[in-house]
């Protein structure tokens, strides 16, 4: 028979601790969030749907970004027992400097419109934390204002190679006179994906006051404020060139870029150059003899071709391949700490987030940069931990499984190989 008394109050109230409230409602919303998840829902709250749906979203049908995170989710971890990793080092050197953890921020672009601090929260965040920032030729904020914001951090700029070709020419002649030292040269974009929120939802660069954004906009009026009292959103590194920001995008996409067009970058540019949206071993091998220092594998976040390949189950091939010979890294769909932990360990030099740091960006500016690189901070070395690895370098091929729900039909793959 379990013995039963009455109540002791003073037991009671010795089990009670009252959190004090924290009247700051931004701080609050951000501290409750646990995950990147949980960045996205304040996101989604606080946004009008015009501006949330353009950074959630993907090309057609949104399949690549559904499988690209599926694959995250199919990870299988195989920890280390009895092997402590008191003291875990979350540093990596790459393309000639150091960062202090595996991943660096994506260019986006549009920022200011997600929340009106853009890139300037995105860049000043990344050099607290000691990791990469990089800007896109479509930023809100020119390449001298980033390099303002992070002038002791690391810097790389994303390059669209523009019809007017003296445009691009000009961008990369600003980013090295300010100090850039990374250029990720783009190939995946000869025409726009066709990008349906968008399109249904009537978006416009700038936004369009109509009923409907009206009514959106009601239970959001600090984005309205902050939007309509800040300097006006515009392509800021290319605001001299003239043109409307429709002609600007057109021209951004070019079908004609080719290999001479990246010989010439390479012998203008002065620091590391990485090819981004490379979707193939071929091409990746092709890249490095062209003498490129590495390769980002990448489909655009599933916004230009969907069903395009997944960057992280292209990634182990092509590591296997041509990993000694340059520096290969990955994005599209990391949401979690544990999905880069995953990509180093089957070789990926770097991980870069877009999506994940642009919904903290909308739940709390600066503020919530610094708490979306907080959790993906904790998660990857909560993840290292419970793994049994001290550091990046003892992450192998074996702490992970890629577990398989498409499988190509056999014939499909061997006549894609002999095709190339």
């Amino acid at each position: 028979m379990v013995q039963r008394q009455l109540p002791n109050p003073y037991e009671i109230f010795d089990l009670l601790h009252f959190k004090t409230p924290d009247l700051n409602g931004r701080r609050r919303r951000l501290t409750a969030a646990q995950t990147i998840w949980d960045l996205r829902k304040i996101a989604r709250r606080r946004t009008p749907a015009a501006a949330f749906d353009y950074t959630d979203g993907a090309a057609e049908g949104e399949v690549s970004l559904r499988r690209a995170r599926q694959a995250f989710r199919d990870v299988e971890f195989h920890p280390d027992i009895l092997r402590p990793a008191l003291d875990v080092d979350t540093s990596c050197q790459i393309l000639g400097g150091t960062s202090a953890l595996p991943f660096g921020i994506a260019p986006t672009g549009f920022t200011r419109l997600m929340q009106t601090e853009g890139e300037v929260a995105g860049a000043s965040a990344a050099g607290a934390a000691g990791i990469p920032f990089t800007l896109s030729t479509l930023g809100t904020t020119s390449i001298e204002d980033v390099r303002a914001a992070n002038p002791d951090g690391r810097n790389w700029f994303q390059l669209y190679v523009m019809r007017q070709r003296e445009i691009s020419y000009d961008l990369v002649r600003r980013a090295d006179a300010a100090g850039f030292d990374t250029l990720m040269f783009t190939v995946d974009t000869p025409v726009a994906g066709a990008r349906l929120r968008d399109r249904r939802n009537g978006f416009s660069i700038p936004p369009q006051i109509t009923l409907g954004t009206v009514l959106n906009a009601v239970p959001r009026p600090w984005w309205w404020f902050d939007f309509l009292t800040t300097p006006k959103l515009e392509f800021a590194s290319l605001k001299s060139t003239g043109g409307t920001v429709g002609e600007l995008l057109d021209s951004a996409m070019d079908p004609t870029i080719s290999d001479a067009d990246l010989a010439v970058i390479r012998d203008m540019w002065k620091g590391r150059i990485i090819v981004k949206g490379v979707q193939n071993l071929h091409d990746t091998k092709r890249l490095i003899d062209l003498g490129v220092d590495g390769v980002l594998l990448s489909n655009h976040g599933g916004r230009q071709l969907d069903r395009a390949p997944v960057p992280f189950r292209l990634l182990p091939e092509v590591v296997r391949e041509v990993g000694k010979d340059a520096t290969i890294m990955i994005d599209t769909g990391i949401m979690n700490g544990a999905d880069i932990v995953a990509a180093v360990a089957l070789g990926a030099s770097f991980t870069l987030i877009g999506r994940a740091y642009l919904y903290g960006l909308m739940a709390g500016g600066r503020q919530g940069v610094d708490r979306a690189i907080e959790i993906l901070t904790e998660e990857i070395v909560r993840t290292m931990k419970l793994l049994g690895v001290a550091s990046l370098a003892e992450l192998e091929p074996r702490h992970v499984t890629q577990l398989t729900r498409l499988v190509p039909v056999r014939g499909q793959v061997r006549a894609a190989a002999d095709s190339l």
